[in-house]
């Protein structure tokens, strides 16, 4: 064998172990990196699940549908309760009327009603995302109406049959009227009379709530 093919040789081994080491730190490299993405990957994961399974035990799971559903409205707590089978499966944050402290009265005041009242229509076209209609006046508005002459008898009389067949009662009397749980927020006190909540909040009740649902509003 020539002296010049040996040379030629043992350069090409060189070269072969060059190559091989290289593809070995690169080897090594793409794993360490992969560990690593993976590990975060993980860690993203787990940090999601936790997230929502923090989500879900706040928000809890229902059995629907509800059992006897009622809504209970605290004013001065501004937060709407739901109820199923009697227990609370639902709280939500609330706004309330530019007035929020006193009881409705008469239109224009700004004030949200208290009572008992129930759900007359359910509105998914509404300004305000989606609403609940609430049943003011009541037969005691209507009556307190009457004395103070903000109803004639008739209207007074309207108001009563309707709450009596759990209908519509009179919207557009010197009473007031149009009060509806509905959405676009619930960060302040912004309304004419509505109770507010975050859309998120009203979809959520929207769809498990049916027209006749009671509401309860308490100071």
């Amino acid at each position: 064998m020539s002296y010049h093919r040996v040379v030629f040789e043992e350069a090409i081994k060189y070269l072969i172990s060059i190559v091989v080491g290289l593809l070995m730190v690169l080897v090594a490299g793409l794993t360490w990196e992969q560990g690593t993405v993976g590990k975060k990957a993980q860690e993203v994961r787990n940090a999601m699940k936790s997230e929502l399974s923090g989500q879900a035990q706040e928000r809890g799971i229902l059995k629907l549908p509800l059992q006897d559903p009622r809504i209970v409205i605290l004013k001065s707590q501004r937060q709407l309760e739901l109820y199923s089978d009697g227990a609370v499966v639902r709280t939500y944050r609330v706004g309330l009327g530019q007035n929020p402290v006193d009881d409705k009265q008469r239109e224009g005041d700004r004030t949200t009603p208290e009572g008992e009242f129930y759900i007359f229509i359910k509105n998914p076209k509404s300004a305000y995302y989606l609403s609940l209609g609430i049943s003011y006046p009541t037969i005691e508005d209507a009556e307190r109406g009457l004395r103070a002459g903000l109803v004639t008898r008739a209207q007074r009389d309207q108001i009563v049959s309707a709450i009596k067949k759990k209908a519509a009662p009179l919207q557009h009397t010197a009473l007031g009227g149009l009060i509806y749980i509905h959405g676009n927020g619930a960060g302040s006190d912004w309304t004419w009379g509505c109770v507010a909540l975050e859309n998120e909040d009203i979809r959520e009740l929207y769809n498990w709530v049916d027209i006749g649902t009671p509401i309860t509003i308490k100071p």
